[in-house]
């Protein structure tokens, strides 16, 4: 595979964009791919009540009153394949994205993922039928499967370490702001009824997100970690300095930074490219960190509820253009629920937002479903909208809470806790734990809320308990340490067949190689770090 990664690199960006402006653009570019990723969980969504979305796809020719009654005749499996058909697409394709972040860059697999999302936008835009329509939705899955995966990463190793919380949390505020939009644009679109452009027209909305991405990909930087390990060492410096000293690569903090980087690289390299089977041996906590955090994340309910916001909304009571409308106030509550996350993430640690988090929506969750039992018993029409308000309340403050715990918190945790050598093999065994179980959560719903009604919700309040007492009981602190540090906060087993460390890396303990090497950065042999303040010194003279 090392044949295929390249050996040069071209800086395309002005030299005005040189320092701040470069490092807000490249993370707009991360945003842009997040927002994409939103935009894909709340497009379906508004749709899925419309008429001629119906007749066309399902084949049935249904009234807004027969809409509002629940009373489509559409087969609650169709369409939760319809709905989750897009997952396990997504699932399989953040498996490959590893291989292509890896090889062609993490700005490459942004590019590509753009491409292919905006060919599935197309095909869905002109599907005549349930057929072309899911296999669009399946190609669009793959799109959204690697920039899911290759987002984060990007986003990581491009924020300063003090305040990669930050950025994370404005990355995901951009994957719910492409919710929001979504919703606000179904209900837009929503008036143009009985017209085919009302269900169209948010997929003509997702083809231009997905152009203008594709063109910026090929103007902003490539991420310096991955320059510097494709032994790009003096573009990666240049480019460093660019995002953090306004182009000075004579900056203490960028020579500082440039010297741990590659020490640390050259430390990988010695132990050579993670394989998967190492993630379980040498890097089990944080395999499974990565896991469980996506994992929980999903069965605490999110899209349990976005997949289907509007249709739960009219089940507790409202009309369908106020469940559309209500949606995309509720959208908004989401995207607020982030700002606390921006600004006490890195402060206050990932542990107590993530176990709060859980404990809270676990209360809201339960409001919920005891007032949609309330809603169950009353005749349809006004006798429900005192009850129907409460659960739009409810569900107001569960996004809000989750938008700034469980929302942000497993892809700033899947990005980070991996070291470079297996960074987008972690990332993609994160990133897949959440498809996978996205894809569980998009199929069972619709079955479940047929079969049980409201009592589904108290299912998904167990899981937020389960999820707050293991995060408690498992996951370490990763904030206030930089990337190159984390390895402290980890305790892996050191793996037999694994190469000796360099000279002057002890073997002492059992704590991870990697965590040895990091602790130690201070002692590492003189030859490396020379070696990279030789290169430094070269480059800047």
């Amino acid at each position: 595979m090392e044949r295929f990664r390249f050996k040069t690199y071209t800086a395309r960006y002005p030299r005005w964009m040189v320092g701040r402006p470069l490092l807000i653009m490249s993370s707009a570019l991360a945003a842009l791919g997040d927002a994409m990723f939103g935009y894909s969980q709340g497009a379906i969504a508004s749709i899925q009540v419309q008429p001629p979305f119906i007749k066309r796809f399902f084949g049935k020719d249904v009234t807004m009153a027969q809409i509002q009654a629940g009373d489509t005749g559409v087969n609650p499996e169709v369409q939760a394949i319809t709905v989750a058909c897009l997952n396990i697409t997504a699932f399989i394709s953040s498996l490959a994205a590893a291989y292509v972040c890896d090889i062609f860059g993490r700005r490459v697999s942004v590019r590509i993922g753009g491409i292919i999302y905006f060919i599935a936008a197309i095909i869905q835009i002109f599907s005549p039928d349930l057929a072309s329509l899911i296999v669009g939705r399946s190609l669009q899955g793959i799109g959204v499967g690697m920039l899911s995966m290759t987002v984060p990463i990007l986003q990581c190793e491009i924020a300063p370490a003090h305040a990669r919380g930050k950025f994370i949390s404005i990355e995901y505020l951009c994957l719910n702001t492409g919710y929001a939009l979504s919703a606000w644009i179904g209900y837009g679109f929503f008036f143009a009824l009985p017209s085919e452009i009302s269900w169209k027209g948010p997929y003509i909305v997702q083809a231009v997100l997905a152009f203008i991405l594709t063109g910026w990909s090929f103007i902003l930087p490539e991420t310096p970690r991955f320059l510097i390990y494709s032994g790009l060492e003096e573009d990666g410096l240049r480019t460093l300095a660019d995002l953090h000293a306004d182009g000075d690569t004579n900056d203490p903090g960028v020579r500082e930074s440039f010297r741990e980087i590659v020490a640390a690289i050259n430390y990988e390299k010695h132990l050579g490219q993670a394989s998967w089977r190492q993630l379980f041996t040498q890097y089990t906590r944080r395999a499974i960190m990565g896991i469980t955090c996506q994992l929980f994340a999903q069965f605490n309910g999110i899209n349990a509820l976005l997949y289907f916001l509007p249709e739960n909304l009219t089940r507790a009571g409202f009309s369908i253009s106020r469940a559309l409308l209500f949606s995309g106030v509720a959208a908004i509550v989401y995207c607020l629920g982030t700002i606390p996350t921006m600004i006490w993430i890195d402060t206050w640690g990932r542990r107590p937002f993530l176990i709060v988090g859980s404990f809270a929506l676990a209360v809201f969750l339960s409001i919920v479903g005891g007032l949609q039992y309330r809603a169950d018993s009353l005749p349809v029409g006004d006798a429900r909208i005192p009850t129907a308000n409460g659960i739009f309340t409810a569900v107001c403050l569960y996004l809000f809470i989750f938008g700034a715990t469980w929302g942000p918190g497993p892809w700033l945790l899947g990005a980070e806790i991996f070291p470079l050598r297996a960074r987008a093999k972690g990332m993609a065994l994160s990133t897949m734990s959440n498809w996978i179980c996205n894809f569980i959560i998009a199929f069972i719903t619709p079955p479940l809320f047929s079969a049980i009604d409201a009592g589904y919700y108290f299912i998904l309040v167990g899981f937020c308990v389960i999820s707050g007492i293991f995060v408690w009981a498992v996951y370490p602190e990763t904030a206030h340490k930089t990337l190159e540090e984390l390895g402290t906060v980890f305790g892996d087993a050191v793996v037999a067949d694994d190469p000796e460390p360099p000279m002057g890396m002890r073997d002492d303990s059992q704590a991870s190689k990697e965590s040895k090497f990091v602790s130690e950065t201070s002692t590492l042999t003189p030859g490396m770090n020379a070696g990279s303040d030789e290169l430094v010194t070269q480059k800047t003279q």
